[in-house]
């Protein structure tokens, strides 16, 4: 005995009514999806948030109304760049931070070029193949077939926008460049100072598709922890400039009271210098004063040593007088040898 329905009917022909009721409404309303359910709800709102936040990324693309520091105008990237670091729409922002990510990671660990070059010929194989089969079997080609009535083709206008946008892409990173180099903001040109700074010693010790990463995710992330404690950093960054205000002050004024000290200094010095050489240009015109008359100091007089002096001349031979007279000779007495024993 079949399963029969509250009305009357069995279970089977309930459930073919249901589906072809909800068959029905979706062919009336397209936007009414036909397997009903939070799930499915869900992610069509979310697609649609999605497509909303990247509209309006998209229509954020303007020029700036506040110029740059040499009154140029500013690029439309500019905007769209400053709208998309700041997270007013995060579903685009984030995946702008995924895509540039995964493009890193693909560039790094894929080899797109071998790939592409595979791939190239792969097709090339397919297409020449089966036009070959289908001429011998068929007699005409299966790629003839497929070609299209006319080939697609760029467009000028196509090809002038995206002239322009590579133009404005460049120009934005010129300018920008120049802005930071020549200290239009304090702020910026310090933090891009302390990046270079990391990076140049980073450089040693990551590669650089790593230091890409860490480039891309300190961009995206600062402005939102900022974004999301501003409160807080604000409150910080006052304390902070309030203290460096106040030790510049105070710098600032032992700096002047030396500086005064030191022009005082200098000017008393200047004032006895110049006293000095009026002076010494008077005393050279006018005579000099007779000053009083010297007294003489007595000397006293030198010791005389305790020992007599020594001789300094040689002394004198004194000749004795000889006597008047002849002088006796004494008898010379012969010595008398001494005899020798034979």
């Amino acid at each position: 005995m079949a399963d029969t329905a509250p009305n009357g009917g069995t279970i089977l022909d309930t459930t073919k009514n249901t589906s072809a009721c909800h068959l029905m409404r979706t062919r009336a309303n397209p936007s009414v999806s036909p397997y009903p359910g939070p799930v499915t709800q869900n992610v069509k709102d979310q697609s649609a948030k999605t497509q909303a936040e990247f509209s309006n990324l998209a229509a954020s693309r303007k020029t700036p109304t506040t110029p740059a520091a040499t009154g140029q105008p500013l690029t439309h990237y500019h905007s769209l760049f400053s709208e998309l670091l700041s997270w007013k729409n995060p579903r685009a922002s984030a995946i702008a931070y995924a895509s540039i990510v995964s493009f890193i990671f693909a560039l790094r660990y894929l080899d797109v070029i071998r790939w592409g070059l595979k791939l190239s010929f792969m097709a090339l194989a397919i297409t020449v193949a089966a036009e070959v089969i289908g001429k011998v079997v068929l007699s005409h080609g299966l790629a003839t077939q497929m070609r299209p009535r006319h080939y697609w083709t760029v467009s000028r206008a196509t090809v002038d926008n995206m002239i322009g946008d590579v133009h404005e892409l460049i120009n934005f990173f010129v300018i920008e460049a120049q802005r930071i180099l020549f200290v239009e903001n304090v702020g910026a040109s310090a933090a891009a100072g302390i990046a270079a700074f990391i990076s140049y010693h980073l450089v040693k010790l990551v590669p650089y598709w790593g230091l890409a990463i860490i480039a891309t995710t300190v961009a995206f992330f600062v402005p939102l922890v900022y974004t999301s404690n501003q409160e807080l950093i604000d409150q910080h960054l006052k304390n902070a400039s309030d203290a460096i205000s106040a030790q510049t002050a105070q710098v600032r004024s032992v700096a002047q009271k030396q500086a005064d000290q030191l022009a005082t200094m200098g000017k008393q010095y200047a004032g006895d210098y110049t006293g000095k050489v009026h002076e010494m240009l008077r005393g050279r015109g006018a005579p000099a004063p007779s000053g009083p008359p010297k007294q003489s100091i007595p000397v006293a007089p030198a010791k005389k040593p305790e020992f007599p002096t020594p001789p300094t001349e040689e002394p004198k031979s004194t000749k004795t007088a000889e006597p008047e007279g002849e002088v006796p000779e004494e008898p010379v007495i012969p010595e008398t040898e001494p005899l020798v024993a034979s």
